[in-house]
């Protein structure tokens, strides 16, 4: 249980760098995580709960998800940042 724990931790921690990047839409952000597309749609549920503000924008290529803004960091007591 521990184990997959971690797993799922690092998958957020890398998506939300993926997104930071704001270039992938879920086709492929599952296809750069090793996962289902709805794999990633829970994934991305589970960032908004954790107070992420993620909305997907039209780009010129199609659907791009962007982080608008990130919960406040507890171990500095800040406040929501905005990218």
């Amino acid at each position: 249980m521990y184990r997959q724990s971690q797993e799922i931790e690092k998958r957020l921690s890398y998506l939300v760098e993926l997104i930071r990047t704001g270039k992938y839409c879920t086709p492929a952000l599952a296809a750069e995580l090793g996962i289902s597309p709805p794999t990633v749609s829970r994934c991305l549920s589970a960032l908004r709960q954790r107070g992420y503000v993620i909305r997907a924008v039209r780009e010129d290529e199609g659907w791009a998800y962007e982080i608008t803004r990130e919960p406040r960091s507890r171990a500095s007591g800040a406040g929501a940042r905005t990218t």
